[in-house]
């Protein structure tokens, strides 16, 4: 599935097969909640580092701040379909 970033399924950020290998993986259960946390927030910072078009470690803690006010707001007036992130 090759869609615009604005339309990508933004609800999930772990592909099934991603799930999957997290799922095998020989963690404990917190071990594996805080691996899919940081496996799409990696992800996510790859797309707010691609609208600013910086690379992810150049990013600032204002920019990504900024994306998530920029993001609510669409959210707020334009309805959750319209958010990058679907909450």
């Amino acid at each position: 599935m090759n869609l615009p970033p604005q339309q990508q399924p933004s609800t999930q950020f772990l592909t099934l097969e991603e799930s999957a290998k997290v799922d095998a993986a020989l963690l404990s259960s917190p071990e594996k909640f805080l691996t899919r946390l940081t496996i799409s927030s990696l992800k996510l910072l790859k797309h707010i580092a691609q609208e600013y078009d910086v690379k992810i470690e150049d990013l600032t803690t204002q920019q990504v701040i900024a994306w998530f006010e920029k993001d609510g707001k669409i959210r707020r007036e334009q309805g959750t379909e319209s958010a990058y992130l679907n909450w």
